[in-house]
């Protein structure tokens, strides 16, 4: 029989105090269900209480720092590296899994190697992921985020973009790289697809694993940001490949909201 493994959640935070401990109630009730977690605070030294906020939930937080950063991503890099669990799951200050019981459901207890889908020895996948909702700033439904995750899910489904969110997709720690600091704006892009790439085994859920808050970036940062994956692309496809399916992706603004993209 195959022991449930150890989940690292890791928050990063800064100055978002509110929007925290909305995240830490919904580790809280996953706790109440899955024992096996790991929860994780970044903090970049906040100067809004997040600090305190923290200290008061120590119940639920078993690791946390408080200390300036150089961004998002330096400090993932931070949480990855304090992580001991078997996965990683990445859930920013704001973000909720969507299910209280979903890591209850996806590792059940009393499963034998035999029925279980994965190419490892503990009879686990690599990679786990599921499908991203969005909540406005009340915390109510906000409607499915516009990219859906396949069915099934390869390294070259990115070449459509990034289908499956960061905080919605679970990657064994052993296989989840640092995050590339010199990417501002899309270093999670091309660390989910470096995961999918070094997997040896990947499940889709069929569930609603996480939710966040529905916003935009800048203009500026949308820019930027389809640049990077343009490079990003570039390195895993090839430029001929990359151009394209950006070509492709222009099309796809016409076609039908929701439908799956599939390698």
């Amino acid at each position: 029989m195959e022991p449930q493994p150890l989940v690292s959640i890791v928050t990063v935070v800064y100055n978002a105090r509110e929007a925290l401990s909305r995240t830490i109630a919904s580790v809280r009730a996953q706790k109440a269900h899955y024992a096996r977690i790991e929860y994780i605070v970044v903090d970049g030294s906040s100067k809004d209480g997040t600090r305190d906020l923290i200290s008061r939930n120590e119940d639920v937080v078993d690791r946390w720092i408080s200390e300036p950063d150089k961004g998002i991503y330096d400090a993932m890099n931070k949480g990855l590296k304090m992580a001991s669990g078997d996965f990683v799951w990445f859930l920013n200050a704001g973000d909720f899994i969507y299910s209280d019981k979903f890591l209850a459901e996806v590792f059940p207890t009393g499963r034998t190697q035999e029925e279980t889908r994965a190419g490892s020895e503990d009879g686990w996948a690599d990679v786990y992921y599921g499908q991203t909702q969005l909540v406005d700033a009340e915390w109510k439904p906000a409607g499915m985020r516009r990219l859906r995750a396949p069915r099934k899910l390869t390294p070259k489904s990115f070449r459509w973009g990034m289908l499956v969110c960061h905080q919605s997709i679970l990657v064994r720690r052993r296989i989840a790289a640092e995050y590339d600091l010199r990417y501002r704006c899309s270093a999670d892009y091309n660390w989910v697809l470096q995961a999918l790439e070094a997997a040896r085994g990947i499940v889709y859920t069929h569930r609603i694993m996480a939710c966040y808050l529905k916003g935009g970036k800048s203009r500026q940062m949308l820019l930027l940001s389809w640049k990077e994956r343009f490079r990003i692309m570039c390195i895993h496809f090839g430029v001929p490949s990359t151009l394209w399916f950006h070509a492709l992706i222009l099309l796809r603004a016409f076609w039908p909201a929701g439908r799956d993209y599939t390698a």
